[in-house]
């Protein structure tokens, strides 16, 4: 949610162009207009507006899924007005939650049986439902520590420093203590050693990330488990693990099915995974599973009776829709184990199609790994001249949203752009990107060179002091004025000609 602030007594309005055929009348901007406007004329003012925006097709920077299939769509709209919360009214979609949950489960590992039977529901995304897992563990270590007689008011959570920010959410909102195993150079995941070490009793589990949103790596789970059943060996503690699978998730058990990430390993207890990153489906869909009904405990879930008969519920949220459950259900039936795995490899061959021709540039060093989530992360060999950000910036102009960010602690000095490589992002858009990058290597290259104080100080007077650093504030001033130009043709005010 981006935060909104008030606009008082604004004057401003939104002027027509096409729409003029229907009302001549300028909306406010700001404020609800006194008269309706024709709906012909009201599409046609938001439909211009959004032609703003930039392309989900090219928006390099998103996980999120950006195309399915037309068959799909329609099965969409169909049940835009579904409340999925009211399962007395639509239990066949109340069913097909139950079944991807089960799906999900089996694909996790989770073990089926009398004494172990996994549980699981479907969430708004992976925050609503690491927030839900996290509620889990947080109320748990509290029985326990209320029924020992121990203090329960200062939990914590372990976790690396490239967590996703919905974690700093929760340790925030619910008041836990984030306690973060800092990255280094080389290194950009959680060290599952050090993490057993900041391990304590207070710690209401150790939460491992499969598939970073920084490169895409997947973290040890199986050395984590080893080395946390050691710990509560010699401890007596019985700190679990949650598996923060919204990325990698739908993308292990066809790549590396050999790899032990999930419910395999004992102290995994819980496992969320986005339906709308690798999943397949449009935002708005994401899932967790326990790995039995012990581990969610019973005070958590509300009973309500008043939308018909008695119905559990555990989420943050109400009201929501049901089209991306039954999305979500369409991808599971429609491509089965055979076409997840063929969409993935797909996606991990386009992704060392991308790297190789990075590489070839010569400029960049590849710091995402080949195991992982199918993303290229990269790194300026030599940032002495311009910055990943300048080049963020440039892409812009051919259409291309790459990111551009510095690590988390200890880390921060290293800076990266990252391309995410979707079901959607062909081979040739992969050439394409590459193309375009050389392009904008070659405008920098043939920039002026940055002044640096250094490189100008031979001066030992006053006024050589000033003239230098004025120096130095036209070059800055110059490169702002670049980086704002190239902006504002991305937005549509260049000059024309430009693509």
């Amino acid at each position: 949610m981006v935060i909104t602030t008030r606009v008082s007594d604004s004057d401003e309005h939104l002027h027509s162009t096409f729409a003029s055929r229907y009302v001549r009348s300028p909306v406010p901007r700001f404020k609800m207009p006194e008269k309706g406007t024709p709906k012909d004329a009201a599409y046609q003012i938001i439909n211009d507006e959004l032609m703003l925006d930039g392309n989900p097709r090219l928006n390099l920077a998103s996980f999120v899924t950006t195309w399915m299939e037309p068959e799909c769509d329609h099965l969409i709209m169909a049940s835009l007005n579904k409340n999925y919360v009211d399962m007395d009214e639509y239990p066949v979609t109340t069913e097909l939650q139950n079944r991807c949950v089960n799906m999900i489960a089996h694909l996790f590992h989770a073990p089926v049986g009398e004494e172990e039977t996994a549980i699981g529901v479907g969430t708004i995304g992976s925050s609503e439902a690491i927030m839900l897992a996290g509620l889990a563990f947080k109320r748990k270590w509290q029985q326990k520590r209320k029924a020992q007689g121990k203090p329960f008011n200062n939990p914590n959570i372990v976790t690396g420093a490239n967590v996703q920010v919905c974690w700093e959410k929760f340790a925030r909102y619910f008041e836990v203590e984030l306690k973060e195993v800092k990255l280094k150079e080389g290194y950009y995941v959680m060290d599952p050693v050090k993490a057993v070490e900041m391990v304590d009793e207070n710690t209401i589990c150790v939460a491992a990330i499969l598939g970073s949103t920084l490169t895409g790596e997947f973290e040890n789970v199986k050395l984590l488990n080893e080395l946390l059943t050691k710990n509560n060996e010699e401890t007596g503690w019985d700190t679990p693990i949650h598996v923060d699978a919204a990325s990698g998730g739908f993308i292990a058990p066809f790549l590396y099915p050999d790899l032990v990430w999930d419910f395999r390993l004992p102290l995994v207890k819980s496992i969320n995974v986005s339906g709308h990153k690798y999943g397949l489906v449009y935002a708005g869909v994401g899932w967790v599973v326990w790995r039995s009904k012990e581990e969610l405990p019973e005070e958590l879930i509300f009973h309500i009776n008043y939308l018909g008969t008695d119905q559990p519920t555990f989420t943050l949220n109400f009201s929501k829709g049901s089209s991306q459950i039954i999305a979500q259900y369409y991808q599971f039936i429609r491509l089965g184990l055979e076409g997840y795995k063929g969409i993935m490899e797909n996606c991990k061959e386009n992704a060392i199609v991308l790297k190789e021709g990075i590489e070839r540039t010569g400029k960049f060093e590849i710091v995402s790994k080949d195991i992982g989530v199918p993303l290229v992360a990269f790194a300026l060999k030599d940032s002495s001249k311009y910055r990943v950000f300048e080049i963020s910036e440039n892409l812009r102009r051919f259409g291309w949203i790459v990111p551009a960010y510095t690590m988390p602690p200890d880390a921060e000095h290293i800076e990266v752009l990252r391309v995410v490589v979707r079901e959607d992002f062909s081979r040739a858009l992969a050439e394409r990107l590459v193309g375009d990058l050389n392009k904008v290597v070659e405008y920098l290259d043939a920039m002026p060179d940055r002044v640096s104080t250094k490189s100008a100080h031979v001066t030992t007077t006053n006024d050589d002091k000033l003239a230098e650093h004025q120096l130095e504030k036209d070059v800055k001033k110059t490169q702002a004025e670049i980086i704002t130009y190239w902006r504002r043709i991305a937005k549509g005010k260049g000059t024309a000609g430009v693509c």
